[in-house]
């Protein structure tokens, strides 16, 4: 099909907020016009999406630190796409680039939106990826708030998520032992064989966490990185050193209950120990993206850094693979190929 004949796209929507655990009701395909390109802007071909837990939280019109999802609107998240029609100065027909956009086929972006990747630096899903969102929030979540020391011990939950496994591996360069928290054999086996883990607990089926984080950190945990929430940071909390720090990145356990839990209850203990806990956000570290995106790139490119990806194909699946993160069908980054 010629670009001038590309006159409509197919777009995901939100058609409901869900109550708890969202399904296929939640989300809407429909197919829309494409509006004519004014002066600056490009038609991007959507190639790949990202699809992130981050996302459940903006399907409720709860405060939250970004602005939630509009009944009848698009969701939004990470695309890589190729500039298909171009009245912009700094873009070509050919180039690919990355941005928050619409679920959607074709998106008509300002320039200005969009930051250009080049695709012989690395794989173009990369920009969603380690080179990403994902990666710089392992990166700056690691390092600025854990802030690792060689010989301590790196906990992880989520260990096998797009974050994750980036988190262990920055870890492991850092000199720590390095201890994830995963859900199948499958993830716990690309974790130790593959990335280097020294030990990993299945959390689906250890019969006492707590005993099993007891055996694999003898000398107690350093470093908390937190992307579950729920009773397996109740686990790790009671085992955690003096001065140790928790970086809260994620609570992927409680992003579908309809009602906030009472506690937290173990704070007599982060007191007696010193422990630090902070949440955060990659948008915290705006100014110092270019930084990290410049030593996960030497990471990468020095084959210290090493990742994978889930890809579902199809538009028309990216709610399922959405629904996805919440089932553990990952390893590592969820994203969708969109056709054409």
């Amino acid at each position: 099909m010629e670009v001038d004949d590309i006159k409509t796209s197919k777009v995901v929507l939100l058609s409901k907020r869900p109550k708890g655990l969202p399904d296929s009701s939640t989300f809407q395909l429909v197919e829309r016009d494409i509006p004519e390109l004014k002066d600056g802007e490009v038609l991007i071909q959507s190639l790949y999406l990202s699809v992130d837990p981050y996302m459940r939280g903006r399907m409720s019109a709860a405060k939250s630190y970004a602005e939630p999802f509009q009944v009848g609107e698009p969701l939004t998240g990470g695309i890589v796409g190729k500039v298909v029609k171009s009245k912009a100065a700094n873009l070509a027909e050919g180039d690919y680039v990355t941005a928050r956009l619409d679920w959607a086929e074709y998106n008509v972006v300002h320039e200005n939106k969009l930051r250009k990747i080049n695709p012989e630096l690395a794989p173009i899903t990369t920009a969603l990826y380690v080179l990403g969102m994902p990666g710089l929030t392992a990166y700056f979540g690691l390092l600025d708030i854990g802030q690792p020391k060689k010989g301590e011990t790196v906990v992880i939950s989520g260990a096998a998520g797009a974050v994750g496994m980036i988190v262990g591996q920055i870890a492991k360069l850092k000199g720590c032992r390095v201890v994830g928290i995963a859900g199948s054999e499958e993830k716990i086996a690309y974790l130790k064989n593959k990335l280097g883990f020294d030990a990993v607990i299945n959390y689906k089926t250890t019969e006492n966490i707590s005993e099993e984080l007891a055996a694999v950190c003898p000398d107690g945990i350093d470093v908390y990185y937190d992307n579950v929430g729920g009773t397996i940071t109740d686990a790790v909390i009671f085992q955690m050193n003096f001065h140790a720090r928790v970086v809260i990145c994620g609570q992927i356990a409680h992003y579908n209950d309809t009602k906030m839990g009472m506690g937290p209850r173990f704070l007599p203990y982060v007191l007696t120990r010193s422990i630090l806990i902070k949440g955060f956000i990659v948008g915290n570290y705006a100014d110092r993206i270019e930084e990290g995106r410049k030593e996960l790139a030497e990471w990468l490119k020095q084959g210290k850094i090493t990742y994978e990806e889930n890809i579902v194909t199809g538009l028309e699946n990216a709610p399922d693979a959405f629904l996805g993160l919440f089932r553990g069908d990952n390893l590592g980054k969820q994203l969708v190929r969109i056709e054409h």
